[in-house]
């Protein structure tokens, strides 16, 4: 494996851009290739099995351009089949993403976390085995949060529809007197500016892009495939669904137009 090969990286849309912006901004140097499985999207109501069987071919596509890691820049395909991808893919880094219940653990002044994610997600093994790791001395407090994944994909960042689904899904977590909220969504931090206007400033609010970028770095460093140019790698964008319809949301959410979106085939 080159040093010199690309970082690949996928969502069901366009969320994981969130997790790909702190990989840019820890790992400048680095090409990297990002898969918005918008035809797919969302996954965090779809079955566990359709979700594995999807990102699998996802995985083989992105292997097959060549990529030295692969992160999965989803909570709810990191629940659905990051095992299995490492078993298919032994020969490369694959990380995954969890929502933060372990830093807001440590951050929580009043013991009382909120965490806002998918369905999936929130049912899931792996995070059932993270509150109990951590929530035996806080209270976690959950809250499945449907069509805010949908209203990123659509670019409504802004919108008073949003704000209103929004609050209809904070109001139950605030009443519950919480100081920390975890973002259990890759697509819920492009959406934190409304978020923290809500919460107002006595809620510490997490996610895990950054965590995520330091790991793919450890990861990297640990079996010499950090690239050593100097300069900044450049991105290359594919989608399962139509460019011309996700062109814009992602140049908005990436802070760069003129982006060439490939499709995938896959």
């Amino acid at each position: 494996m080159s040093s010199s090969a690309p970082i690949g990286a996928f969502d069901s849309g366009v969320g994981g851009l969130s997790i790909l912006a702190e990989v840019r901004k820890l790992l400048p140097a680095e090409d990297l290739i990002y898969l918005a499985d918008t035809a797919h999207c969302p996954y965090g109501v779809k079955p566990v099995e359709e979700i594995r069987t999807r990102i699998l071919k996802i995985a083989d596509f992105l292997v097959g351009l060549g990529v030295k890691a692969i992160v999965v820049a989803c909570n709810s395909a990191s629940i659905a089949g990051l095992d299995q991808l490492r078993v298919a893919h032994p020969e490369i880094p694959i990380i995954g993403v969890e929502p933060a219940v372990k830093p807001a653990h440590d951050l929580t002044k009043n013991g009382r976390i909120g965490v806002l994610a998918t369905s999936l997600t929130l049912s899931g093994p792996r995070f059932s085995v993270l509150v109990e790791k951590y929530g035996t001395d806080v209270e976690v407090y959950t809250q499945p949060a449907p069509g805010l994944v949908e209203l990123v994909e659509a670019g409504k960042l802004d919108t008073s529809e949003t704000e209103q689904l929004l609050w209809d899904y904070l109001e139950p977590l605030l009443n519950k007197g919480i100081d920390t909220l975890v973002l259990g969504c890759t697509h819920y931090p492009f959406l934190k500016p409304t978020i923290t206007r809500l919460v107002g400033p006595e809620v510490t609010i997490i996610d895990t892009g950054l965590a995520v970028a330091k790991q793919t770095y450890r990861l990297l460093e640990h079996r010499g495939l950090l690239n050593g140019r100097d300069g900044r790698g450049r991105e290359v964008f594919y989608t399962s669904g139509d460019p011309i319809a996700v062109k814009g949301v992602i140049e908005t959410l990436w802070g760069r137009s003129n982006l060439e979106i490939l499709e995938t085939g896959v």
